[in-house]
């Protein structure tokens, strides 16, 4: 009868199959590394230019003026040290799937928790402020349609390229990014030229490089204007951690990952640093709304709307673009929180022919959908798009500063792992220390402002949700346990 009982007990903890999802018990266990490295190169390339560059650099160049500049320059650095440390991480074990496994290691299974679902909530945040802002873009050519109409589209159009393989997601993701790219580098040289030709505007504004040296838009509203951009700055390099998110679908991370992360720098340069140059320099700071997309201003203050709405469409595949790496990662993050039991079983079941967790992609799309009919409620494009790209900021922040804190005790218990590593982090525990500090201060100064500060008041409840989650957890763990040893104690 004890056998018996244990047989029972043992069929329990087997997760079961769903021949709905075409999980059958011959089914992946795994996720496929189908990644090859030009889709990591150009899909770390694209997570450096996010919806943040297009849409929010109109906001931030109105509040903080010329500084804007030393603004990306000065987050992009402690970004990249967060990036130094999650590769030096992430490479002294190649089976780990993603920067949650080894905060699971270092800092415990609740601090891995927290992680992960704070990680997946901000990309799915992330995604909702993207896919809202596809509808601002559409709007552009067919201003009196709904906002949530394309919002919409794209989020099921997204949906369908993560469902069919996690090749085709990096297929979308290479010739999004590459369009991006080019759009960019074809920005800056026209507006390179349009300088060194003295170009002028309908609106008799001149582009030169002396609008930037003006001491007057240095800091048109201050320090506290120079420090509100920190936000939108933050939000813009969301997406360049995702790297940390695919090592378990890349064929050889031990070499791509290193090249990856060393090459974002050089990205912050070209892609932030001298794209604001160029605005700056050809519309002026007068002359750039909060409202709109500078982007699209700089060519339709030039009398070349054609050429604005080519740009436009290139913010619109920027937007699509950083939507489909929100669901690809919140997908996966949601998937290895059900693996380390964190989330319902049902959740890291795999699709038999292309290995997806497709109930994880279900449940987070449905989550992203709740959040895109926001648009009901509040229509305004922009200010929806600035109250939840401040969510997804504070989220990356604590993402971020997770991964620091995992890498300090990592050097505390493993210098044996640090001294053998071919990738270790600039600096070291003296730079992680210094990189904490930075993101703190980024939160503290976020008090300042009334959008930011009524997204800072929220995000404690959001932990304390996951508080009382995490005690139910232990106590249908501790529950299960007990009902087990009753089941096998011969007095049962």
């Amino acid at each position: 009868m004890v056998r018996r009982q244990k047989r029972r007990c043992h069929d329990r903890k087997t997760p079961p199959r769903s021949s709905a999802s075409g999980a059958q018990d011959d089914a992946p266990q795994k996720l496929h590394r189908g990644l090859s490295e030009r889709h990591i190169q150009l899909i770390s390339l694209g997570g450096a230019i996010g919806t943040g560059l297009f849409m929010g650099a109109g906001k931030t160049i109105a509040v903080s003026g010329t500084s804007i500049l030393i603004t990306y320059v000065v987050v992009g650095f402690f970004m990249y040290m967060v990036m130094r440390a999650m590769g030096e991480l992430l490479l002294t074990r190649l089976d780990y799937r993603s920067f949650a496994d080894f905060v699971s290691d270092y800092l415990g299974p609740k601090a891995s928790f927290f992680l992960g679902w704070s990680y997946w909530l901000s990309w799915v945040v992330t995604c909702i402020a993207d896919v809202v802002v596809c509808g601002g873009y559409v709007q552009y050519w067919l201003p009196d349609l709904s906002p949530w109409v394309p919002a919409l589209f794209t989020l099921a159009l997204l949906f369908m390229f993560n469902l069919l393989s996690v090749k085709m997601f990096g297929e979308a993701e290479f010739w999004f990014a590459i369009i991006k790219v080019i759009a960019i580098v074809a920005l800056i040289l026209t507006g390179f030229w349009m300088v060194v030709t003295g170009w002028t505007s309908p609106d008799g504004v001149r582009a030169s490089l002396g609008n930037l040296t003006e001491p007057a838009v240095f800091m048109p509203h201050g320090v506290v204007g120079f420090f509100a951009g920190f936000q939108i700055a933050i939000f813009s390099y969301t997406g360049v951690e995702l790297l940390g998110t695919m090592t378990a679908e890349t064929k050889t991370p031990e070499k791509i990952l290193p090249r990856a992360i060393r090459a974002i720098p050089l990205r912050i340069i070209i892609f932030y640093v001298l794209s604001m140059v160029v605005i700056i320099a050809v519309t002026s700071w007068p002359h750039v709304s909060a409202e709109t997309s500078p982007f699209v201003t700089l060519f339709d203050k030039a009398g070349l709307p054609a050429a604005a709405a080519l740009i436009n469409f290139v913010a619109l595949t920027s937007a699509i673009s950083s939507a489909n790496s929100g669901v690809y990662s919140s997908t996966r993050m949601l998937y290895g929180l059900s693996l380390e039991k964190h989330a319902h079983r049902q959740f890291r079941i795999l699709s038999r022919a292309t290995a997806i967790p497709v109930r994880s992609l279900l449940f987070s799309c449905f989550c992203m959908l709740s959040g895109t009919l926001l648009l009901f409620l509040v229509p305004n494009v922009v200010t929806l798009f600035t109250i939840v790209s401040t969510l997804a900021a504070i989220l990356v922040i604590y993402s971020w500063g997770m991964i620091l804190v995992a890498y300090l005790v990592y050097r505390k218990r493993r210098p044996d792992l640090h001294q053998r590593s071919s990738f270790k982090m600039p600096g070291g525990v003296a730079m992680c220390w210094l990189s904490l500090a930075f993101f703190l201060f980024s939160l503290v100064i976020m008090v300042f402002d009334r959008d930011t500060l009524t997204a800072l008041c929220a995000m404690p409840l959001w932990f304390l949700l996951l508080a009382l989650f995490w005690r139910l957890k232990l106590r249908r763990q501790r529950a299960r346990q007990a009902q087990q040893r009753w089941q096998v104690s011969p007095d049962a």
